[in-house]
């Protein structure tokens, strides 16, 4: 296994609440000279405000801030979240669920969609507690697409030819209005989940979905299905030969794309058991900083109300990361000591890691050095909408011990990329590789990472030749 990662909790990372401006009196640096070249390079010239962190030889840190930001502020209350529903037929499916009543218990049927609307009562209430003045509103699809809004307007039903308009969805979601916030709305909102009936227009749901919250950067989606698309655009209903629609793929990475452009989170709920192409939809999560769930009806409530929480901290994000000339980045595009990322919407747990080795012809030279230098560029706006650039370059000790917590978030993430991609073999090879590690005696605040270990292997055990041959034609 390679234990060379770098981790960057990227949801710190741009918060600048705590920074310190230089005083105006003082000369403001216009330049930065590149810990790995040498050369002097100048700051953009609306970089009039900087904050230098600490300089100890080992570590900096320097905020560059415009004067003035090109937008206007934008409060946290105007962002919108929309709960998109899945309300066909296969939510009509029940699960028995243990009811305690004083002492004893006692058992009765809950459906998926009961569920849900439990869920959505209850993140409703968490919304209008913690909230009041934020807006909300719910679009549900089953054979159609149905636009509620804020409950409070006629609802907007989208059908037959339309779903498969990708501009008219667009259009008729950014043009459905959003007046009233969560304080005036509460129970309307609560009312307007109807029974379940039909197929399953996904993709047209979640593209007016999307479109709706465009309007508000730093809004959020919350997508709650149990089946596969299987009508309008995004469907993926699977000829006999395995092979889905070539414009699936196509069209979940568009919309994720659409979403990030405009400042959209979206998290996606799905039941246990239940096949819904969750390596196309989960895109949609994974593109824009999203969550991906698979709930049960126990879970389902606690999941759409953590999801709902999930406050948007930075939007346009891009991190650019600079190693020492030999080193490369396995498993990116680029095959440099310099790799560029482009992260989009960051919320504050938001942690992603980097795994770099040497190349061969410059190993005996990296193995005569204590330390290796590594500098971050992080470029993003704020939620006030001001644009900002943090250069942190830190020299890191070349040898030390292993910090087993970042090497178990790297393994799931490089694992999930990985299978996304359709290379399920690799992702086992690392697994295995990472197992190894797993024999030295690991310490208490270590466990979480065994308790990983032991449910991703059972995971990867369970994957079929023949689920690998589906993942194949997904990504070919």
């Amino acid at each position: 296994a390679n234990i060379n990662v770098v981790s960057l909790s990227i949801g710190k990372l741009v918060d600048i609440s705590q920074a310190v401006y230089l005083p105006s009196s003082l000369p403001l640096l216009q330049l930065w000279v590149c810990e790995f070249c040498g050369c002097e390079n100048s700051v953009n010239d609306g970089g009039a405000r900087v904050c230098v962190g600490q300089r100890a030889g080992v570590h900096s840190d320097e905020l560059y801030l415009p004067n003035q930001s090109e937008d206007d502020y934008q409060n946290l209350e105007d962002t919108l979240v929309v709960f998109c529903v899945d309300i066909s037929g296969s939510m009509s499916v029940t699960t028995e669920v243990c009811v305690c009543v004083c002492v004893t218990g006692s058992q009765t049927y809950i459906s998926r969609l009961e569920g849900t609307q439990d869920a959505l009562q209850r993140a409703l209430t968490s919304l209008l507690q913690q909230s009041p003045r934020r807006r909300v509103a719910l679009v549900t699809f089953s054979d159609d697409v149905v636009i509620y809004g804020d409950g409070t307007s006629t609802p907007l039903t989208l059908r037959d030819f339309a779903l498969v308009d990708s501009d008219h969805i667009w259009q008729q979601g950014m043009s459905y209005k959003i007046p009233h916030c969560i304080a005036e709305t509460y129970h309307q909102l609560i009312q307007r989940v109807k029974e379940e009936h039909g197929a399953t227009s996904l993709g047209p749901a979640a593209l007016a979905s999307v479109a709706m919250a465009s309007r508000y950067s730093g809004s959020k989606v919350i997508l709650c299905t149990d089946g596969r698309a299987n009508i309008g655009l995004g469907e993926m209903e699977q000829t006999p030969s395995l092979s889905p629609s070539p414009q699936t793929p196509y069209f979940y990475r568009e919309l994720a794309q659409k979403a990030v452009e405009s400042g959209v989170i979206i998290s996606v709920m799905t039941f246990e058991g239940t096949d819904c192409r969750l390596a196309d939809v989960g895109r949609l999560a994974d593109t824009t900083g999203g969550r991906v769930n698979m709930v049960s009806i126990g879970t389902v409530a606690t999941e759409i109300q953590s999801a709902s929480m999930d406050n948007v901290l930075a939007t346009g994000v891009k991190a650019t990361l600079l190693a020492p000339d030999g080193v490369y980045f396995p498993y990116e595009d680029e095959n440099n000591h310099k790799l560029v990322r482009e992260i989009g919407n960051v919320t504050k747990d938001l942690e992603i890691t980097f795994q770099f080795a040497v190349k061969p012809q410059y190993m005996d030279v990296f193995l005569q050095k204590v330390t290796l230098p590594f500098q971050l560029q992080l470029t993003f706006k704020t939620r006030d909408q001001e644009k900002v650039t943090r250069v942190i370059t830190e020299h890191r000790i070349s040898a030390g011990s292993l910090n087993m917590a970042v090497l178990g978030v790297h393994c799931a993430q490089l694992c999930a990329s990985l299978t996304m991609e359709g290379r399920v073999q690799e992702a086992q090879r690392q697994l295995r590789a990472q197992q190894e590690l797993k024999q030295r005696p690991i310490q208490k605040e270590e466990s979480v990472y065994g308790n990983w270990m032991d449910t991703m292997t059972t995971i990867c055990d369970d994957i079929t030749p023949e689920s690998q041959v589906i993942i194949h034609l997904i990504y070919q």
